[in-house]
Formats: C-alpha cells, structure tokens, sequence
C-alpha cells in the first residue's frame, strides 16, 4: 500500500503492463533518486525562493501593490481573523484524544505562526524591503511556506502517518507552553530518531533482539525517509524558531536565547 500511494503521489502508473510488485518497487526507488520530490527533479530551492522575492520587488515597484497583502490573502483566507494564542492554547487542551481534531489543532498553529511571520514581514517600510537582511528573510519565509506545503496537505486531508502525529503533537503542546527545550527534544527524537539501529532493522535473523521492542517507526529518523519530508521537517524547525521569536519565555526554557537588544 504505501508503494501504491507514493507512486500516486508522483503521478506515476501503479503497474505497468507485464510488471510484478516488486519491480514496481524498483521503479519507484529509481523515481524517488532520480527525482527527490515529485514531479520537480533536482532544483536549487534557494535560488527558486529568491526568483519569486525578486519578482515580488518588481511588481512593488512598478504596480505599487504589496505583495505581502495579497500573500496573505491566498494563504490564510482559510484562517478565521478570530484565531488567538490563547485559543489555539485553549483548543490543544483536547488534544490526545481524536488524531482528526489532533491534526486540525496543529496545522492551526502552523499557520497562525505563518500569518504572524507574514505580517512581520509586511510591517517593513519600503527603505527596510530593499535591504539585503529584509530580503534574505522574505526569501527564507517563501522557502519554508513551500517546504510545509506537503505537510499542510497531509494534515488537511487527515493522511499524516500516526507516527509524526505523534511527535508533532507533542511539539505542538510544548510550544504552546513556552517550553522550547522540551519542543527541540520533541524534534530531534521525530528527525533523527534514537532507535538502537538507526537504518531501522528489525529482524536480521530467526531469533528477536535484546530490547527489539524499542526498534518502531516513532524510533526511525524520519528525516531519511524521503526528501519531502525532510524539508517539512526542516519547514516545521524554522517556524519553532520563530514562534520563539514571537511568543518569549524564560531564558531557561528557550533554545540558543538571544535577547532582542542584541538581535537588534
């Protein structure tokens, strides 16, 4: 099943006339090394990221429409104007419960985060857009906006695998209650895992293995699986950093703290 929903993914038959499963298998992992995400190829997503800020600047400057409006406008017109901190906080104390509502609660955060980096965005005057620290950071947002997507889509339709539910609700409650060091250990443990075998082997021979029952998917380094997910992953690291950023704690409970005098 899960070689029939990747190969749908990427637009590709399921079997080809005269082929078995497992050849079918072959020819997905040959898609998957030859084309990391479906139907892109190889491509520099920083250098795509930076096409689409620079193209934004010309239609700023020679429309005098700001593109951040009508970045908001296509992105988070599915927010309600009324979602808070507080009642995202409010929501997420029912999670655990229901993985469908689990999955609601965390791509409301997800983009309630978004829409504030957006809006930061778009509180820059027209001097501060043109500089160069400005610009890498509306390049930085418009890659990340594009690594989430899958994810999004995944928790949209209620399709995420039960494992990274797990660990992103976990991040979800840590961040909403300003711990970011046990948000970051939520992470790491879904990214790079801490099976006792990182490759995730199970079985290598007839008899099980001391503490085996430690080795399953919630274990693996999820951040190896593909490059899809390896850049929602990435996407996810970046928008914890900011909700930091907006929502400060104790230095105690926060990752890598920088005050904001010596930020700015």
């Amino acid at each position: 099943m899960e070689v029939i929903r990747r190969l749908r993914e990427r637009g590709e038959p399921i079997l080809l006339f005269g082929e078995t499963e497992p050849e079918a298998f072959d020819r997905l992992r040959i898609c998957e090394i030859s084309q990391p995400e479906a139907n892109r190829g190889f491509r520099n997503d920083f250098q795509e990221a930076m096409e689409q800020v620079d193209a934004a600047y010309l239609q700023e400057m020679f429309a005098n429409t700001p593109t951040a409006k009508e970045d908001k406008k296509s992105d988070f017109a599915e927010l309600d104007e009324s979602i808070t901190w507080e009642s995202i906080q409010t929501m997420a104390l029912k999670m655990g419960k229901n993985k469908d509502y689990d999955m609601d609660v965390i791509i409301t955060l997800l983009t309630f985060l978004l829409k504030l980096w957006n809006a930061q965005i778009a509180n820059y005057t027209k001097h501060e857009k043109m500089s160069t620290k400005v610009k890498m950071t509306r390049v930085i947002y418009t890659q990340t906006k594009e690594y989430v997507k899958p994810l999004f889509r995944k928790l949209k339709h209620h399709t995420l695998p039960e494992d990274i539910l797990d660990s992103l609700r976990d991040i979800c409650k840590h961040l909403l209650n300003r711990n970011y060091i046990s948000a970051s250990d939520a992470y790491l443990e879904m990214a790079i895992g801490n099976a006792p075998w990182p490759i995730g082997v199970t079985m290598v021979g007839i008899h099980a293995r001391t503490g085996r029952e430690k080795i399953f998917s919630k274990n693996v380094a999820h951040v190896m699986n593909d490059e899809t997910q390896r850049k929602y992953i990435q996407g996810l690291k970046r928008l914890m950093t900011k909700c930091q950023e907006y929502f400060p704690t104790d230095p105690s409970k926060c990752v890598e703290y920088v005050s904001k005098k010596d930020r700015e």
